[in-house]
């Protein structure tokens, strides 16, 4: 399906390549721009106030000011690539957020369940980009990952202290807010015969298909869930 992608140096450089290769640059630097906004503003920062303890409020202060920080790395190198601002912010273009941000935050313990296997998603996206063939977003996944896989251990072992700590109450919960997140996270991977994926593997601005990738999420998710938490990951069709 890759044709032999062109390696583009610069955002400079991007207004040289086919039109097609911007485009599909354009769509992914947009949709991580809007979404990381949104998650930060519906999720992160609202769970500073619902954090237990100082030592949580703390690390949680740090997860919303490194998604904030991913949200603008996006937005800068969307506005070098000649992107209007409007296009990447939420409250000003029509493109819609994930689904997963449609969900009302309720508890201490449902946002930690979105770090945990909400945030294992994202670091698929952007695994999926860390040798990207547009080099300024291949730098931009290679910087942003670690701070990604700290949002997701996070979550993991805020879990595993609240089973600790609570017992069978903490998993029958936490249990819950499994059974409610996990089947929205089968959308965050997009279609099966995806145009857009086709587009991106044809150019070398991404590795896998869709599907790959959903599989992949559903695996490392179940050796979160079932393995660290002692929980079920439930079916989806």
């Amino acid at each position: 399906m890759m044709t032999e992608a062109p390696q583009v140096a610069t955002a400079d450089a991007l207004r040289s390549a086919p039109d097609e290769f911007q485009t599909a640059c354009k769509k992914i630097v947009i949709s991580h721009a809007i979404n990381e906004l949104y998650g930060s503003r519906v999720f992160d920062e609202p769970a500073i106030a619902l954090a237990p303890t100082p030592y949580a409020k703390w690390l949680v202060c740090r997860v919303a000011m490194e998604e904030y920080g991913h949200h603008w790395r996006f937005f800068e190198l969307g506005r070098e690539m000649g992107i209007a601002a409007e296009r990447m912010l939420p409250e000003k273009t029509s493109k819609q957020p994930l689904n997963i941000f449609q969900l009302p935050l309720e508890s201490w313990e449902q946002f930690c369940v979105i770090k945990a296997i909400g945030d294992l998603a994202e670091i698929l996206q952007v695994e999926d980009l860390i040798h990207c063939s547009f080099i300024p977003l291949r730098n931009l996944a290679r910087m942003t990952m670690p701070e990604e896989r700290f949002h997701s251990e996070f979550g993991v072992e805020m879990c595993e202290d609240a089973i600790a700590k609570g017992g069978a109450k903490a998993k029958a919960q936490l249990q819950r807010y499994v059974d409610q997140l996990f089947p929205e996270m089968m959308k965050f991977f997009g279609a099966a015969d995806s145009k857009n994926n086709a587009i991106y593997r044809k150019w070398g601005i991404k590795k896998r298909t869709n599907e790959d990738m959903r599989a992949d999420y559903v695996r490392r998710a179940r050796e979160v869930v079932e393995g660290r938490f002692g929980l079920r990951l439930p079916a989806v069709h």
